[in-house]
């Protein structure tokens, strides 16, 4: 069985940040409080909208992660609820300790929004591909961390960090492509909540971002095949939905996740620390292996780092094998 949520075609693709500039300025116009800071990362859409409607709300300190994230705690302190822009690599690599000390620990309320994560996106390579941002993250107490897979549930993303009474990351793929719409815009949207995207009995596929469409796909591959493969949208990296994925690892037996990011501590990690303790069950884990992305297109380096379908239909076989082994 299908969400009530899923396109019944996915057909159409958008930028996630157009989306996510709709919803920023929807929230500025509405509230006084929401500030946007930049930090080397171009403004776009939404800082010229700043820029004309918000002049005093429109920050962009330039060449300084650290300090734009030191900015954003006192803006926090002060009662804005700002809303900071920076490539990925450079906010995670040059103001980890800020958003550790800053905005985790004094619980300030910034909405930390890295840009350009994962690799699928080639361009600028390696220097700029951050792949180690969930693990790093994720281990900081206090930190909200979403993952959205499309436009549309970026838009409501952005509303519930706004919403949420504390420090939040939001993950976003490429500045420069369009990805796969794959929610109708009436989506319920809920911070720590997966979204079963698809039932199913035999295995589970627990995937966050924008490889959650590909996880679609393989699935109904297999199930023309008749393996019934369940659909978890993980959006939240942290908090985990462990109900959800507990269940699924009771029910079906057999995990797989998916993310364009390192399976060295992040969802992978995450899902894997949580049933070796409390429902052990197969798992595998698809993501960037132990190394660094590559230069090229976004294809090309997705298919090069092993994200493509052929990649988790294969870790999906190998799971349905393992559990197939034990069952015997």
């Amino acid at each position: 069985m299908k969400t009530p949520y899923l396109r019944a075609k996915r057909d159409v693709a958008e930028n996630l940040y157009a989306a996510h500039n709709r919803a920023l300025v929807a929230l500025a116009r509405r509230d006084a409080r929401i500030v946007s800071c930049y930090g080397d990362f171009p403004p776009g859409e939404v800082g010229e909208v700043f820029a004309k409607e918000c002049p005093d709300r429109f920050l962009d300190v330039g060449i300084a992660e650290g300090h734009l994230i030191t900015s954003a705690a006192g803006l926090a302190g002060a009662g804005f609820i700002p809303f900071t822009h920076c490539h990925g690599i450079f906010g995670l690599g040059r103001a980890y300790n800020q958003i550790r000390h800053n905005v985790a620990y004094d619980e300030r309320n910034v909405k930390v929004v890295l840009c350009n994560c994962g690799v699928i996106w080639g361009g600028l390579g390696p220097s700029h591909q951050v792949i180690e941002d969930l693990a790093a993250l994720r281990a900081i107490p206090k930190l909200v961390i979403l993952s959205p897979a499309d436009a549309v549930s970026c838009e409501k993303a952005t509303y519930a960090a706004a919403e949420y009474p504390g420090p939040v990351i939001l993950r976003l793929p490429s500045t420069g492509d369009a990805h796969t719409t794959i929610y109708t815009n009436d989506l319920a949207y809920q911070i720590g909540k997966a979204i079963c995207l698809r039932e199913g009995k035999d295995a589970t596929i627990l995937a966050a971002g924008i490889l959650v469409s590909d996880a679609l796909t393989v699935a109904e591959e297999m199930e023309r095949s008749g393996v019934s493969v369940r659909i978890l949208d993980v959006h939240t990296i942290k908090p985990l939905d462990e109900d959800a994925i507990l269940q699924a690892a009771r029910e079906t037996g057999a995990l797989v996740t998916v993310e364009d990011a390192t399976i060295l501590g992040g969802l992978g990690g995450a899902v894997a620390e949580l049933t070796a303790e409390r429902c052990p069950v197969f798992v595998r884990r698809v993501g960037v292996r132990d190394r660094f992305g590559d230069s090229g297109t976004a294809a090309q380096v997705k298919a090069e780092c092993q994200l493509t379908p052929p990649f988790i239909r294969e870790s999906l076989e190998e799971v349905l094998k393992a559990k197939a082994r034990r069952v015997k």
